[in-house]
């Protein structure tokens, strides 16, 4: 397994995202946490999170959400620091 490195924050999107359901968590409740951008992009890059683009239907109109999904080398990740999250 990859050994993974990170900060308090990332640690903190990626316990998140763990507790967060199948459908993942939208770009916009991440950032009403305090994740950036930025910080959600480079889990991406790291293979610890997924992000799609989704439609949903919102006040009868179609809006673009983004949503992000831990991956499974993310939940190994944050086993390797001793923490244990649901499937």
């Amino acid at each position: 397994m990859m050994e993974h490195r990170f900060g308090a924050e990332q640690r903190r999107a990626l316990a998140m995202l763990a507790t967060a359901d199948r459908n993942g968590a939208p770009q916009a409740l991440l950032s009403a946490h305090g994740f950036d951008a930025s910080l959600i992009a480079g889990l991406v890059n790291r293979g610890l999170a997924t992000l799609t683009a989704e439609k949903i239907l919102a006040g009868g109109k179609l809006i673009a959400v983004a949503k992000a999904r831990i991956t499974k080398a993310g939940r190994e990740a944050l086993a390797a620091e001793g923490r244990c999250w649901p499937k």
